[in-house]
């Protein structure tokens, strides 16, 4: 069944299309918890994103 869903309740136009990103999503935060690879340290992973928010910035205002 492929009931549509109000854009007020969901971002997703149906409950099909809803489920499939659940069971996608469900499975990325399974595979991420499940790795043995080393994680990134907060510190460090905030460090990256600031500076990747500065180039796109300033990419930004040299346009």
């Amino acid at each position: 069944m492929n009931t549509l869903l109000s854009p007020i309740v969901s971002e997703f136009e149906t409950e099909e299309a809803a489920n499939a990103y659940d069971t996608w999503f469900r499975a990325k935060v399974q595979k991420s918890m499940d790795s043995r690879e080393e994680g990134i340290p907060h510190d460090q992973a905030m460090a990256m994103l600031d500076e990747e928010l500065k180039k796109r910035k300033d990419a930004r205002a040299n346009r």
